[in-house]
């Protein structure tokens, strides 16, 4: 049974997290860090691989035991149960959630409806990698009847921004002969810039469309389509384009064989498809093998936030710490900086993940939220961020709470010293800032001395890793898709949804034969004199 939301507010241990936040205001950081010599070892957790330092944050044992609290006044453990066990906790589209499904081991069971998704997943894993192992292999010809050199994913949203981070994050595991590219905006020099310098003959296309019917990918998809016909034939289709679908239909009707249609489900939200066939790029990029070890790592991962108390549950406690600081701090906005270059699509894969999952203002009941729900994520990697917005990290007016994820070796075996040491320092800068009578005593113009003062305070979780790898990556991916979780039902919302998603993509449908020229406009003043502008500047061009 599930737990129906409560309102968080009303909760007894969000009275006394208020009080909490009311107490702590007075405190900061080196108060904390300083007086309470057991403090790093009871706020650092190993679990999965990973080492999670949360010794940085505006909390106390007290009010950390309230945020626990807090979550398990709103039935987290319930929702936890419910998800993995496949209720159909996505409300509003009446679904089960069942990312988690996608990662567990072959020889688990798992019933939903009258059928065992596990074996359901593992089938279509096995035809992936069959599939993965003919264009590996050189066996898999095109129309020309030579192998695939260059794979271009055709996707948008979730089934682009997880494809193109894993591929970037695990590049040090890639096949170096074979290159990938990922098309994702209806913008045609998106495309175009992909294929400028192709071989349609050794070129395939994954087009990544549950319906087969998203706008942006759909268009890309014929225009990749006319590009191969062009070049190769009114029989090379087949050969050159496979298809992660579930609509066989249009599938066969584009020209691809339904053979190589790879399929998932409806209990898969797009954000959380990454290891499902919207992961097949990285699987032909990585190996079947290594494929399975991601799959590993975020099992492993899932299993940890299922089975261990909150106090230790590195996804609950990281979940937790957010809503501390988005309702009792009003933090609008939160940072991740991945000090691992191959992570620099990590945040653009987080900020779907967490924005399109908890942007929500309606409860899962359908009531209207008292309360503020999902911040702004953002991030870029360091050092790079360093030489850019840490300025505004450290001296500008508003705290944002920063996650610093770094790595002991590179997938080359090298160690990583001064990376390492950019992101300590970086922790301990925040934390500690520096005072006037630190700046002062270097000798600084009194003059200057403002200018030169941090103020600290800025809380930081710092995640350490021996080395990113793919069940590394697996472990992180799972860690975030928690912490939302987490959050949502703090906030009683549906974090599966994304009507937010569909309007404007409806009313770009009904605009676009107005920009064509085809129909007349027929929307507000302002829109109708925008598509006339753009109508005019087209005659200009022309």
């Amino acid at each position: 049974m599930i737990t129906e939301p409560s309102l968080p507010t009303g909760l007894a241990a969000w009275k006394d997290l208020e009080a909490h936040h009311d107490r702590l205001a007075t405190h900061d950081l080196r108060d904390l860090l300083r007086g309470d010599p057991d403090r790093v070892r009871r706020m650092t957790i190993e679990a999965v691989g990973l080492t999670a330092d949360f010794s940085k944050h505006l909390v106390d044992s007290q009010a950390l035991a309230s945020l626990v609290d807090l979550a398990r006044q709103v039935g987290l453990a319930e929702r936890i149960e419910a998800m993995f066990t496949g209720a159909r906790i996505n409300v509003s589209e009446d679904r089960s959630v069942l990312h988690t499904a996608l990662r567990l081991p072959r020889g688990a069971s798992l019933v939903v409806d009258g059928v065992d998704v596990v074996a359901e997943v593992h089938k279509t894993l096995d035809r992936m990698a069959s599939f993965s192992d003919e264009i590996r292999s050189g066996s898999w010809k095109g129309a020309t009847g030579h192998p695939i050199s260059t794979i271009i994913n055709i996707g948008i949203g979730g089934s682009d921004l997880g494809p193109v981070m894993a591929h970037e994050a695990l590049l040090a595991y890639s096949r170096r002969d074979l290159q990938f590219r990922f098309v994702s905006n209806v913008d045609t020099t998106d495309l175009h810039e992909a294929i400028s310098d192709l071989d349609p003959a050794t070129t395939l296309f994954i087009v990544a469309s549950k319906t087969f019917g998203t706008l942006e990918t759909m268009t890309n998809a014929s225009a990749a389509r006319g590009w191969i016909l062009k070049a190769l034939g009114p029989d090379s289709v087949a050969k050159h384009f496979v298809a992660v679908s579930t609509n066989e239909e249009r599938v066969r009707a584009f020209g691809i064989n339904p053979d190589h249609m790879f399929g998932f489900w409806d209990w898969v939200g797009g954000r959380y498809s990454m290891d499902s066939a919207i992961g097949l790029s990285t699987m032909i990029a990585i190996g079947p093998d290594k494929f399975h070890e991601m799959l590993a790592g975020f099992h492993a991962m899932d299993e940890h936030f299922r089975t261990t108390p909150f106090e230790r549950n590195l996804p609950v406690l990281m979940g937790m710490l957010a809503v501390w600081y988005r309702n009792f701090f009003g933090v609008q906005s939160a940072a991740v900086i991945p000090y691992a270059q191959y992570l620099h699509r990590f945040p653009a894969y987080l900020q779907q993940l967490t924005m399109e999952s908890n942007g929500k203002r309606i409860t899962a009941e359908g009531n209207p939220v008292s309360w503020d729900t999902g911040p702004v994520y953002w991030g870029e990697p360091g050092t790079n961020g360093q030489h850019s917005f840490f300025q505004l990290l450290h001296q500008g007016t508003t705290a944002i709470p920063v996650d610093l994820i770094g790595f002991a070796t590179s997938p080359q075996g090298e160690r990583q010293d001064l990376l390492m040491a950019n992101m300590l320092a970086q922790a301990r800068a925040l934390a500690f800032g520096k005072t006037a009578e630190e700046v002062r005593a270097e000798g600084t113009d009194p003059a200057i001395v403002p200018h030169r003062v941090m103020p600290g305070n800025r809380p930081t979780t710092v995640f350490l890793a021996r080395v990113l790898d793919p069940f590394r990556l697996g472990t992180l991916v799972a860690l975030y898709e928690h912490s939302v979780f987490t959050q949502g039902t703090v906030w009683g919302i549906d974090s599966f949804d994304q009507w937010g998603v569909e309007l404007g993509k409806t009313l770009a449908v009904k605009i676009a034969p107005m920009v064509k020229g085809e129909q007349e406009p027929a929307f507000d003043a302002s829109t109708n004199n925008l598509i006339a502008r753009y109508l005019a500047l087209q005659k200009e061009t022309s």
